[in-house]
């Protein structure tokens, strides 16, 4: 549990979730922040990282922007879950995958650099399981942050304008994939990953402020793994409300305290009805339905019929794959 945690990995973890300090050495500048040397929050966060309280310090990239990505799920038998999870997680497009409590039991996030790349993906998950796939795209996102207070604070959180896509160069991939993935845990992640890159370390720092300001990056920060921290009763609620009123219900859900991601997804007419999604990230049940409770009582979502799908597990959680393999240009 987050309040078992030691005072400066409780700071880490809760303090440092965005807004990571883009300079030269960002880890003395959070030392310096926290009252200790930059080896102590290296050292801390090498440890925070091998324990899987975090799965990386990078940036989470804005949803179909420098790729394309959608949310998928299957109904699979009890007796295939295992042997359906590891085919599904065997695709590198696939960053993560969740059994979750209904029919539609298995969902996974699947990211490509482009939709013919993620069309195959899925069409192999088809062709490998022998089962019906649904492909629920991003419509429109009123809040898809995911940091919040571990503290259990349960603040509204803010929406963010459009990205300005204008800015996207082609050379911004391998930088928004290597982000994805995580930072180097060096002295000087930067000076590392310009390395790689070919770039100066200036030129990558300056770079990524352009990307976050635009939008492009949500946030960037230390990302962490909500489960292994105690919070571990996780619901993603699927609502079934009209057209018509996605929008005030959206804005509404997106900044009700306790609602840590929301957004508008396709529906599968006949199959899935369900066109507004929301998070809600508890430390038990109890808590995640108090907070169910208050959004069902908002007056967009007053009598709208909804489900709650609680994760039971989680089978894989790692960065977006934004990267090209096959050599094409954008």
């Amino acid at each position: 549990m987050i309040s078992r945690l030691d005072p400066l990995d409780q700071k880490l973890l809760d303090d440092f979730q965005r807004d990571f300090p883009l300079v030269e050495r960002p880890f003395a500048k959070m030392a310096e922040e926290t009252g200790v040397d930059e080896e102590t929050i290296l050292d801390r966060l090498k440890q925070l990282k091998e324990t899987g309280r975090i799965s990386r310090v990078g940036a989470t990239v804005r949803p179909n922007t420098a790729g394309v990505s959608t949310l998928a799920a299957m109904a699979v038998p009890r007796e295939r879950i295992e042997t359906v999870a590891a085919q599904v997680g065997a695709e590198p497009g696939v960053n993560h995958s969740y059994l979750r409590e209904d029919e539609m039991n298995l969902w996974f996030v699947a990211t490509a650099p482009d939709n013919e790349t993620l069309e195959a993906s899925l069409e192999r998950i088809r062709a490998t399981t022998g089962l019906l796939v649904l492909d629920l795209r991003l419509v429109r996102p009123f809040n898809i942050d995911l940091g919040f207070s571990l503290k259990g604070q349960h603040k509204s959180l803010m929406t963010r304008d459009a990205p300005d896509l204008t800015i996207l160069q082609e050379s911004d991939r391998p930088i928004l994939h290597a982000l994805s993935q995580g930072l180097k845990l060096d002295p000087r992640p930067f000076a590392q990953l310009g390395n790689d890159l070919g770039q100066s370390e200036a030129d990558l720092i300056a770079r990524i402020k352009t990307l976050a300001k635009a939008g492009i990056l949500t946030r960037i920060g230390v990302i962490v793994r909500h489960r292994s921290v105690g919070w571990t009763s996780n619901a993603m609620v699927v609502w079934d409300i009209p057209e018509d009123r996605i929008s005030e219900a959206g804005t509404a859900l997106a900044q009700h305290p306790g609602i840590t991601l929301c957004y508008q997804r396709l529906i599968v007419p006949g199959l899935w009805p369900y066109r507004l999604y929301s998070m809600i990230h508890a430390r038990d049940r109890a808590e995640a339905e108090t907070i169910l409770d208050g959004a069902r009582a908002l007056p967009p979502l007053r009598s709208i019929s909804h489900k709650a799908l609680y994760s039971l597990r989680c089978f894989k959680q790692t960065g977006a794959t934004l990267a090209r393999t096959d050599g094409k240009a954008a």
